[in-house]
């Protein structure tokens, strides 16, 4: 079970991050639990309505958001979702850039899993992971080289 769930974790990030890029924010809406807390990079946090609110007013425009994920802890009905986000958007009017750690929760209610929670973490420049890469990536590594 614990496989299956992790797989299903992956596929609705890719879903939320593929509708926030469709300006598709009813898609995203429907994957959130009512309780969503968005923390942005800057610290600033919103809810599922303010955060909605703000895309559809065309506060956060994105073009580009990478996802990669390092690992997903599941504890019960919670995953943790750890990864990266990184992604050029315009920010009221102005183009960003952001290089962020991330944390993303989520949580099954009646068998389905919601998004709850997002916390980024800007990634000062040269820093590494301190997870070791799994063999697949070295032999990506290797490929690239």
């Amino acid at each position: 079970m614990a496989d299956q769930d992790i797989a299903r974790i992956l596929e609705l990030e890719d879903e939320r991050f593929d509708a926030v890029l469709a300006k598709d924010f009813d898609a995203f809406a429907r994957l959130c639990h009512p309780r969503l807390s968005y923390t942005h990079s800057n610290g600033l946090r919103d809810t599922l309505e303010s955060y909605v609110e703000q895309c559809r007013a065309g506060v956060y425009d994105y073009q580009r958001i990478d996802h990669p994920v390092e690992e997903v802890i599941l504890v019960g009905d919670t995953a943790l979702v750890v990864g990266r986000m990184e992604a050029d958007l315009q920010v009221n009017g102005r183009s960003t850039r952001l290089d962020n750690g991330s944390l993303a929760v989520w949580t099954r209610e009646g068998g389905t899993w919601k998004f709850l929670a997002y916390q980024p973490s800007p990634r000062p420049s040269g820093i590494q992971s301190s997870r070791q890469p799994t063999d697949k990536e070295n032999e990506e590594s290797m490929v690239k080289k």
